[in-house]
């Protein structure tokens, strides 16, 4: 059995998560105390309690999901669950380089914070919008953001065969959805993102970024993580730094990721935080090898890993 985890990203995020987990085990309260010391932002509530417009904006939502991955990992550690390579959606590269040990706690922790606070402070609520394009190819989404006249909008999310997002500013989206609809896309997704990401629009956030990742050491790390913008394993000779401050600005190949991963062996995917999108994801992948696919996003899913992992190997 090769172990890949999976870490989810902006979009899954829902009010009450991680709660349950929190009551149950102590080394998920201990995570939780030493990202709010390390923070000052009240996570534990805004997670738990909400409001949902509150755990939405983006400078708690990264901080809120990170934790709750970082969380669910002492516990997988502890029970000796470990993958050989993991990846991130977007956000979730930092649980994964985390993860790996090539970002400590500390710094991974920081980052995101300073991350998600970059990225809100540039773009207002309300003005931007990010949409999954259903049934469509990338050569399809491509097309139909290029016809697009009043706006901005482009594809910058490839998550799975059949699941693009694009990102843009409201006219472009509205329009794009419309003409996607018309060119036969199955379904579109409005996400439950404040900004334009993976865009040129948030070049500044990518500027302020890196000039906090400069202040930064990395380590070589004890497990493979796969960069989200170009779907291969991170190396000694890549420039952290500049990969890092990009990854903002830059489209996610997260399709190619998991089939990257399957290629390197993983035969079991587990995805660790809030919901169960990147389960999704991998169960669409075209693949002759049997896979497994599970989620820790509550107790009984935790339970449920620990009994299918443990007690059947």
């Amino acid at each position: 059995m090769k172990i890949g985890f999976l870490f989810p990203g902006q979009g899954s995020q829902y009010v009450g998560m991680g709660k349950d987990l929190y009551e149950k085990y102590e080394e998920v309260r201990n995570i939780y105390d030493r990202v709010e010391n390390l923070t000052g932002v009240n996570v534990k509530k805004i997670s738990f309690e909400g409001p949902e417009e509150e755990l939405n904006q983006t400078k708690n939502t990264q901080i809120c999901i990170l934790t709750m991955s970082l969380a669910i990992l002492e516990i997988l550690n502890k029970n000796g669950i470990k993958a050989e390579i993991s990846a991130g959606l977007s956000l979730g590269e930092y649980s994964a380089l985390i993860y790996s040990g090539i970002l400590n706690f500390e710094d991974g922790v920081k980052l995101v914070q300073k991350r998600g606070e970059y990225m809100q402070n540039l773009v207002p609520d309300g003005e931007w919008l990010m949409s999954a394009i259903l049934g469509m190819g990338e050569n399809e989404v491509e097309e139909v953001c290029s016809k697009v006249q009043n706006g901005f909008a482009v594809p910058v999310n490839f998550n799975c065969p059949g699941q693009i997002v694009i990102s843009g500013d409201k006219d472009g989206i509205k329009e794009a959805e419309n003409i996607a609809k018309q060119y036969g896309a199955r379904r579109v997704i409005e996400l439950k993102t404040s900004g334009p990401f993976h865009t040129i629009k948030l070049q500044k956030a990518s500027d302020e970024l890196r000039k906090e990742l400069d202040k930064i050491k990395f380590n070589n790390g004890d497990s493979k993580v796969i960069k989200n913008i170009d779907a291969e394993v991170y190396t000694e000779n890549d420039d952290m730094k500049d990969i890092l401050a990009k990854h903002i600005i830059s489209p996610v190949r997260f399709s190619k990721s998991l089939e990257n991963m399957i290629k390197l062996g993983v035969d079991t995917f587990i995805e660790i935080g809030p919901g169960k999108t990147l389960s999704g994801f991998a169960k669409k992948i075209k693949t002759d090898k049997e896979i497994r696919i599970f989620n820790v996003t509550d107790v009984e899913t935790l339970k449920n890993i620990l009994y299918q992992v443990l007690e059947k190997n």
